[in-house]
C-alpha cells in the first residue's frame, strides 16, 4: 500500500460501506454491489514466468530486486520486508524499522518473510537464485519476477518492468512519464553520436580499471546495444561479472577509444559501508597508459550515476544517457 494515500483508503473504504448499507436497506444487495463497486480489483501483470494476477492495491509488500527499491520509495510504497542491505544509502527504507531486512544475497534471512506475510513479492537481479524459497515461504504471494530477460531487448524490458509495477500500484501514468523519459534520452544520444567514433566500457573496482564488453559486459554491455555505440574493442569469451572483466589496461588503451564509459563499482558498495576508495576519475587520470589515449586527451569520459551498483534501472539509465548526450551535443 502506498503511504501517503492511506488516509484516502479508509475513507473511500467508509463511503463504501455506508452506500453499502443504505443499499442494502432496500432489500438489493446486488443492486448495492453493482452502486458501489468492488472495494478491489484485480490486475495482469507480465511477469517473466507468465501472466500474474495481482489483488491491487496491495497490502503487503516484500521487495528484492534492485532495480526497483528506488522506484517504489519514489512511489511512496511502504514495504513489509525487503532487502534493505543492498539498498542504496539515499532510500527511506534503510531507517524504516517496519521493514523487516532479509539481508543480502549471500546469506539471506528468508524466515522473516513468513513473519511479513506479504500478498506481492517483488525479486530479481541478485535475489534470483532464491525464488522458488520465497515462494514456499509465501505461498498465497503473487511473484513477480521482471528481471530483463536475455532473449528481449535490454531497454524494452527496463521499460517493462517500471510499467507493469504501475499497475500494480496505481502509477501509471507516472510509470508512462518514466518511459517517455527514457526514450527521449536514448533519442538524443542516437542524434549526436557520430557511429565512426568509438566507444570503450570500464568498470573500476578495488583499485583496478577492467574492461566491459559490449553487450555481454555488466552494466555498461547493453548500453552499446541500446544506443548504437560502436566498439574500440572486442574479445572472444567476454563475460558478465560485476567486476568487469581482466583485460590489461593497455589493452584497453591500444584500442585508443574516442569516448570512455564509466561505471564505478566502489562508489556504489562504498557508500553503504563508508569505506574508503579510490573514486574512477582518479584511476582513470592517474593511469599512465590511458593518457594519450583520444577519450582521455579529450574529456570524452562519462561517468555513470554513483549508485549504479545498487541501482541499474530505468531511472538510472535515463540519467546517464542524458550525461552521454550532454557531453557528445558539446563535443560536436
Amino acid at each position: 500500500m502506498q503511504r501517503r494515500n492511506r488516509l484516502g483508503v479508509v475513507l473511500a473504504s467508509t463511503a463504501a460501506l455506508a452506500l453499502g448499507l443504505t443499499a442494502c436497506g432496500s432489500g438489493s444487495t446486488g443492486e448495492a454491489e453493482a452502486e458501489t463497486g468492488d472495494a478491489s480489483s484485480t490486475v495482469t501483470v507480465e511477469a517473466n514466468s507468465g501472466p500474474v494476477d495481482v489483488a491491487v492495491p496491495p497490502q503487503s509488500v516484500a521487495a528484492f530486486d534492485n532495480r526497483t527499491f528506488k522506484l517504489l520509495d519514489d512511489w511512496g510504497v511502504d514495504l513489509s520486508a525487503g532487502a534493505v542491505s543492498l539498498m542504496r544509502a539515499d532510500l527511506s527504507y534503510k531507517d524504516d524499522d517496519q521493514v523487516l531486512d532479509t539481508g543480502n544475497h549471500r546469506e539471506p534471512d528468508l524466515e522473516s518473510i513468513v513473519e511479513a506475510d506479504p500478498d506481492v513479492v517483488i525479486i530479481g537481479q541478485r535475489y534470483t537464485q532464491y525464488e522458488e524459497d520465497i515462494a514456499s515461504l509465501a505461498p498465497d504471494a503473487a511473484m513477480l519476477n521482471l528481471d530483463p530477460r536475455e532473449d528481449e531487448e535490454f531497454g524494452d524490458e527496463l521499460k517493462r518492468q517500471v510499467t507493469e509495477l504501475g499497475k500494480v500500484f496505481e502509477k501509471e501514468d507516472e510509470a508512462q512519464t518514466l518511459v517517455d523519459e527514457y526514450d527521449e534520452a536514448v533519442d538524443r544520444v542516437v542524434a549526436a553520436y557520430d557511429s565512426d567514433e568509438s566507444v570503450m566500457g570500464v568498470i573500476t573496482s578495488g583499485g583496478d580499471i577492467n574492461y566491459a564488453a559490449p553487450t555481454e559486459g555488466r552494466t555498461l554491455g547493453p548500453v552499446f546495444d541500446d544506443l548504437g555505440l560502436t566498439p574500440a574493442l572486442e574479445v572472444d569469451e567476454a563475460s558478465e561479472d560485476h567486476q568487469g572483466d581482466d583485460i590489461s589496461v593497455e589493452a584497453i588503451a591500444d584500442s585508443n577509444p574516442d569516448w570512455i564509459l564509466v561505471m564505478d563499482r566502489d562508489a556504489g558498495v562504498n557508500a553503504n559501508s563508508g569505506e574508503e576508495y579510490t573514486p574512477a576519475q582518479d584511476l582513470l587520470a592517474d593511469s599512465p597508459a590511458l593518457q594519450n589515449v583520444t577519450a582521455v586527451a579529450e574529456g570524452n569520459i562519462v561517468y555513470m550515476p554513483e549508485f549504479t551498483y545498487l541501482d541499474e534501472s530505468l531511472a538510472t539509465y535515463t540519467e546517464f544517457y542524458n550525461s552521454i548526450a550532454d557531453a557528445m551535443e558539446q563535443s560536436n
